[in-house]
């Protein structure tokens, strides 16, 4: 039998980055690193996986990381963090800082494309009957982000998918500005984190699963959940995150808000399968360090 390749991975988020290794699919070791400057996090990964692969070369290196990421490889500025709210790393070379000095085949791109990807092949997506070949992962936290697997492989175009922005029609009565400073109002604006701190005056945990308002919330994202499945006919909507994965009553709530919203018009959509279309995802809070994962497989196999 063929041993399992050694891959690294490089899991970067606004608060912290996980720097992985794995035989396979199993990660065996993770360092954490809060993520500071953009200087400082990446020269401390950068650390760890030369510090791996003196001591045993890696066979490729997946990195997942937070947007907006340029990832046409003909750019230029291919790997480099593009315009972000978050000061100090819009420009930063992402890519070409993990890399640096590592002779072995690497990939980047979002951190939740990867774990769609990952969803797709290891979790949800994998379970799913038939085996799902479109789904769509959100994160729904300090942001709002939204990736696809589409037949196996991250969705790109001119760019990565920005669900986060989207708009959508609102709840009659609510008028809540938003929280984005792009848009005011877009999904992310209304139902992330800070979103929905501004929204009821305190953290949304410390909200009961029966205030009155958790409807206008439970409207806003099964408007976005419609519009995917709408526009990417997804046979999945995998819903993580802090927010996403923290509170069960929200998610159910959504998917009541989705069958009413929809009213029929997509026939695969009923209250009976309504469970299995929008759901947490599978692999819960792995999904996205083994989307690294899965993106070192990927840069490994040349896709």
């Amino acid at each position: 039998m063929t041993a399992a390749p050694l891959l690294a991975g490089v899991e970067l988020g606004g608060t912290k980055i996980f720097v992985l290794r794995s035989r396979g699919r199993d990660i065996f070791q993770r360092e954490t690193i809060a993520t500071t400057s953009a200087d400082e996090t990446l020269g401390a990964a950068a650390d760890i996986l030369k510090s791996w692969w003196m001591e045993e070369p890696f066979a490729a290196l997946g990195i997942a990381s937070f947007g907006p990421l340029r990832l046409d490889r003909s750019a230029q500025d291919f790997g480099h963090m593009l315009p972000t709210p978050k000061p100090g790393w819009t420009g930063a070379d992402i890519f070409g800082a993990l890399t640096d000095g590592l002779p072995c085949p690497a990939a980047i791109d979002t951190d939740v494309n990867g774990a769609a990807l990952a969803e797709m092949r290891w979790g949800a997506g994998a379970q799913s009957t038939p085996a799902s070949n479109c789904l769509c992962y959100l994160t729904i936290g300090t942001g709002l982000g939204g990736g696809f697997a589409l037949e196996g492989a991250p969705l790109h175009g001119a760019m990565h998918p920005e669900v986060g922005h989207i708009l959508i029609r609102r709840a009659a009565g609510d008028d809540f500005a938003g929280a984005c400073p792009f848009h005011g109002d877009c999904i992310e604006g209304l139902v992330s984190g800070p979103a929905l701190a501004r929204r009821f005056g305190v953290p949304g945990h410390q909200i009961a699963a029966d205030d009155p308002r958790w409807d206008h919330v439970a409207h806003d994202i099964a408007q976005l959940v419609c519009t995917l499945l709408l526009t990417t006919a997804a046979r999945q909507v995998l819903i993580g995150g802090g927010v996403g994965m923290g509170r069960a009553d929200l998610l159910d709530r959504v998917r009541s808000k989705v069958v009413t919203q929809l009213n029929g018009y997509l026939s695969f959509v009923t209250p009976a399968s309504i469970a299995s279309i929008v759901r947490p995802p599978a692999l819960g809070d792995q999904a996205g360090p083994l989307g690294a994962i899965a993106l070192a497989w990927d840069a490994l196999a040349g896709h």
